[in-house]
């Protein structure tokens, strides 16, 4: 396997070998009962001693990550049973540079009875009847749309409506500054192939968007997570830290944020851009929930404050409107628009023309009505999910209900083993997303992240009081003496 190691990192080569072996464990890349190379074939692949791969693995161990077995060699350890001791063939063993895969495992878990793990929305909240009659009437009087390729930048009239819809919120844009992209996912990780590159710096929040993170530590950037506190991103903390590192890109998702719930304010967002134009870097601005507010709109995008080209903005449409059908835009200036345009060319061609006539209509002449009930829907569910954490949650947690999106912010005491509430928590058929994604993955994280959207009303409201009184049995059973209400 291929692990990329920074000699000049302030994380020690065997720290970074335990934690890039961690993140292929948890990402289910390295499955339980395979077998990892021996400590001489790992040190002569990495260029390292064998000392250094015997204090990861050691560390690992310790950890219960992997189970070493004199004589036999060490294995990704299985919750339920001890390893295996077989080998998995050559596959196991040819390489690849995958050094991470949390949002492919975190999808992989949708079969639980009771689903917070995903951010997204029940099926009844979205328009599928209203595009899916669409989507039928182009291919029963237009088959021909299914014949050809679309614009490599995206449909031209799709563009437009976009425009509009940006413009409505205080971006002055023109069509030919937007390219239509499969789902912002799309566009992160055209934006990091294009410009991040081994060892790049890429600035994050702490915790940020688990897909984010995949592609960039898939590009091999040096990612640096930067706290958060209710203003957002500590763009003092920021400032300190590119005066020793310089950024190549900054990646915040700004307004509910994903997966927080945390709304930067205005004075950030301006401070934010003032250093992206003072150290010459890209921001990605990943927008996909700035219309989901329950009560006044969020602060302006930092793109609308944007004159010099610095903001890629990124626009969702496949989370509130139909997730199968993938339509988001990207929004910037230039030469950076013309190299994504070229890498999205050698991606895939362009998006399929039918969905993104698909969505068109509803975009053009429904959305804004659309969009004004669904906040009212997920501001129910959000007032739901609050009183049933007030009767409900054991002393010593705390939460943050947002003003907008999808998401609520559990925060565990310091002691609990999450990876072990996760494993319990299956074992009733409930799942949850565990905030170690949505950071470096160093096992510190004293935070989950559930999904209020995911469900209908009655089936969320059941789900989070029996996952609250097993969250209450819990801690019982981990801090006797502390419990007392």
């Amino acid at each position: 396997m291929h692990i990329e190691l920074k000699r000049g990192s302030s994380r020690s080569l065997p720290q970074q070998i335990c934690e890039k072996l961690g993140q292929r464990i948890s990402s289910g890349l390295l499955l339980p009962g395979a077998r990892l190379p021996s400590v001489r074939e790992l040190a002569l692949s990495l260029k390292v001693s064998q000392v250094t791969v015997s204090k990861a693995y050691a560390e690992l161990e310790k950890k219960g990550r992997i189970l070493c077995i004199q004589g036999k060699g060490c294995f990704v350890a299985d919750m339920e049973h001890e390893g295996t001791g077989e080998d998995s063939g050559w596959q196991g063993r040819y390489d690849d540079y995958l050094p991470r895969a949390q949002l492919w495992r975190n999808f992989n878990e949708s079969e639980a009875d009771y689903s917070f793990h995903l951010a997204s929305l029940h099926r009844a909240l979205l328009p599928l009847r209203s595009i899916g009659s669409i989507m039928a009437a182009l291919v029963s009087e237009q088959p021909e749309l299914m014949a050809s390729y679309g614009n490599f930048q995206g449909d031209l009239e799709l563009r437009e409506v976009m425009r509009q819809h940006l413009q409505k919120r205080g971006m002055a844009l023109a069509s030919s500054g937007l390219m239509i992209t499969s789902g912002s996912q799309q566009g992160i990780d055209l934006v990091a192939r294009t410009f991040v590159g081994p060892g790049d710096v890429v600035y994050l929040e702490d915790p940020s968007y688990t897909g984010a993170i995949d592609v960039f530590a898939g590009r091999g950037a040096e990612m640096i997570f930067v706290p958060m506190d209710r203003e957002g991103m500590r763009v003092d903390i920021l400032t300190s830290l590119c005066d020793q590192r310089p950024p190549k890109l900054i990646y915040t998702n700004p307004t509910f944020q994903n997966p927080s719930g945390v709304t930067m304010s205005i004075q950030r967002r301006q401070r934010l851009l003032e250093l992206a134009r003072s150290y010459r870097c890209l921001i990605i601005e990943d927008d996909p929930f700035s219309d989901l507010y329950f009560r006044d709109p969020p602060p302006p995008s930092i793109k609308s404050m944007d004159r010099d080209g610095h903001v890629v903005y990124l626009k969702s449409f496949s989370k509130v409107l139909a997730p199968g059908c993938r339509i988001a835009c990207v929004a910037a200036e230039g030469d950076i628009l013309s190299r994504l345009i070229a890498a999205k060319s050698a991606s895939d061609l362009g998006s399929p023309l039918l969905t993104q006539r698909a969505v068109l209509p509803f975009i053009a002449d429904s959305y804004e009505r659309y969009a004004a009930g669904l906040r009212i829907a997920l501001r129910e569910r959000k007032e739901s999910a609050g009183r049933l954490l007030r009767q409900y949650a054991p002393s010593g947690v705390g939460w943050t209900l947002p003003e907008g999106g999808l998401n609520v912010w559990l925060e565990l005491p310091a002691t609990l083993q999450i990876d072990k509430l996760h494993t319990l928590a299956e074992q009733e058929s409930i799942s949850f997303l565990p905030g170690d994604v949505c950071n470096a993955g160093n096992g510190n994280s004293r935070h989950i992240r559930l999904c209020y959207a995911q469900m209908d009303k009655a089936r969320m409201e059941q789900g989070l009081k029996l996952f609250l009184e097993l969250l209450s049995r819990y801690m019982a059973s981990e801090l006797p003496g502390k419990m007392i209400q």
